[in-house]
C-alpha cells in the first residue's frame, strides 16, 4: 500500500513542510511505500507529476490538502490511469466532504441546520429557528478571523449582509456548495480549552480517538456508545468530531473524508499510520 503526499514547491523529491511529520512517521513505521506529487503543477495545470509510478496496481492513501469533489474525482481518475487506486472513491469522498450530504445520518446527535444551496440566506427563517447560530459553507467556516463565530437572532439584515461579505472574502476560491446555518452550541470549557475529540474510523472500526482542542489529558472522552454508533457509514476512512456541551452532553460537530482530515495536535503519528496499515490490510 502507498501513501501519497504533496511535494515541496521547490523540490519534488521532498515532502511539503506541512506534511513532513507524517512523512517521517510513515518512514519510521516501514509499513508503506510513499509517492510524492507536485501540488503546484496539479493546481495550476491539472497534470500529475509523481516522484515515481508503480509497476503494478497499488492501493493508495492520500494525505494532502482538501479538494473540491469534482477536483478529487479528476485526481482519482488520473491516478487510476497510473495504476494507483485511492482507497476512497469520489462518491465516498463527496459524501463526507459535503456536510449536508452526511448530515441526515446523524439525526439528533448533531446541531440543527438550515441549508441554502444558492447561498442566499433567509434570515427571517433563521431567526425564527435558532436563537443563536453559526455560518459555514458546505465544507468549512472561517474560524480565526474577524468573522463572528456565532450570531444572535437579534442581528439586523443589514449587519448580517455586511458580515457575509467578510465570509465570502475569506472563503473566496475555496467556497464550496452553498451556505449552512447551524444551531450554535455553547461548549464546555476546562480552563480556556473546549473539550473536542476527533475519531478516525478505519474499515468499519474505531481507528484512533484523540483530543482535538489542546485540552488537558484529564478531560472526559465522548461516550463509547456514541462513538460506536457511527462505525459503519460506508467509507473505508472518515472522521467525526465530537464536542462536550456546557451541560455535559455530547454532540457531533463535524465530519470529513479521512484522507484530508488533519491529525489532532499532539496525536501520535506513528500510531496513526500503524492503525491505517492494519485496519486497511486485506
Amino acid at each position: 500500500m502507498i501513501v501519497l503526499f504533496p511535494s515541496d514547491y521547490f523540490n519534488k523529491h521532498k515532502a511539503d513542510e506541512s506534511f513532513m511529520e507524517e512523512y517521517n512517521a510513515v518512514l519510521e513505521t516501514g509499513l508503506f511505500d510513499m509517492i510524492l506529487y507536485s501540488d503546484y503543477i496539479w493546481d495550476s495545470e491539472g497534470r500529475l507529476e509523481l516522484s515515481y509510478e508503480p509497476e503494478y496496481n497499488s492501493r493508495c492513501i492520500y494525505r494532502g490538502w482538501m479538494m473540491k469533489p469534482e477536483i478529487y474525482s479528476s485526481f482519482y481518475k488520473k491516478l487510476a490511469d497510473k495504476k494507483i487506486s485511492l482507497i476512497t472513491s469520489p462518491e465516498q469522498y463527496r459524501h463526507f466532504h459535503i456536510f449536508p450530504e452526511i448530515y441526515p445520518e446523524f439525526g439528533n446527535d448533531t446541531a440543527g441546520m438550515l441549508i441554502y444551496p444558492d447561498g442566499i440566506v433567509d434570515l427571517d427563517e433563521v431567526k425564527k429557528t435558532f436563537s443563536k447560530f453559526m455560518v459555514k459553507d458546505y465544507v468549512k467556516s472561517v474560524k480565526g478571523t474577524e468573522f463572528p463565530k456565532c450570531f444572535e437572532s437579534s442581528i439586523t439584515k443589514e449587519d448580517f449582509e455586511e458580515q457575509m461579505k467578510i465570509f465570502q472574502k475569506y472563503r473566496s476560491g475555496l467556497y464550496t456548495g452553498g451556505i449552512c446555518i447551524k444551531e450554535y452550541y455553547d461548549l464546555k470549557k476546562y480552563g480556556e480549552r473546549t473539550n473536542e475529540y476527533r475519531v478516525f474510523y478505519i474499515n468499519g472500526e474505531i481507528g484512533t480517538v484523540s483530543r482535538n482542542s489542546l485540552q488537558g489529558e484529564y478531560t472526559p472522552e465522548p461516550p463509547q456508545e456514541l462513538i460506536k454508533k457511527y462505525t459503519n457509514l460506508g467509507s473505508p476512512l472518515y472522521t467525526i468530531d465530537y464536542a462536550e456541551l456546557s451541560d455535559g452532553t455530547w454532540k457531533i460537530i463535524e465530519a470529513g473524508d479521512g484522507q484530508v482530515s488533519g491529525l489532532s495536535p499532539n496525536q501520535d503519528n506513528n500510531a496513526f499510520f500503524r492503525a491505517l496499515h492494519f485496519g486497511l490490510s486485506d
